[in-house]
């Protein structure tokens, strides 16, 4: 059984300037069948921008993702995991903070992301969640 982030963690995640528009995003996750990117000012995290975030913030504001910049509605605070952490402390995360996705940091830059589906099919192959993260996007 893997016991470090590194080892469950989806490597690479796509990253986007804080001042692109949300539109951006949106054409980002399609393309990468994803559901979040990491939102970069400079050569920091600014935070993070699920589907979901782009549908209650801006579509069901009457927002235009055209002109609504990441940046005015992405998550700031974000929990983060190093590559070297106990896969424990993704969990923790998860539990106490209500998150389905976790950024996973190594020396300051973003080298991945774990997802509470990564965690089910680690910790617990047989259970639902880890079936339907396992299987194929819909499209």
């Amino acid at each position: 059984m893997a016991q470090k982030i590194r080892d469950v963690m989806t490597a690479s995640p796509i990253t986007l300037t804080a001042d692109q528009p949300v539109n951006d995003a949106a054409r980002a996750m399609k393309e990468h069948d994803i559901g979040d990117v990491i939102v970069l000012d400079g050569d920091k995290m600014c935070g993070i921008v699920t589907d979901r975030d782009i549908v209650v913030r801006v579509l069901a504001s009457g927002r235009d993702t055209m002109t609504t910049k990441l940046r005015d509605v992405c998550s700031s605070d974000v929990a983060t995991v190093a590559p070297s952490d106990d896969i424990n402390a993704a969990i923790k995360i998860v539990r106490e903070r209500s998150v389905r996705r976790i950024p996973v940091m190594d020396d300051g830059k973003p080298v991945g992301i774990v997802s509470i589906g990564d965690l089910a099919m680690e910790r617990d192959p047989k259970s639902a969640l880890a079936d339907v993260s396992a299987a194929r996007a819909n499209r």
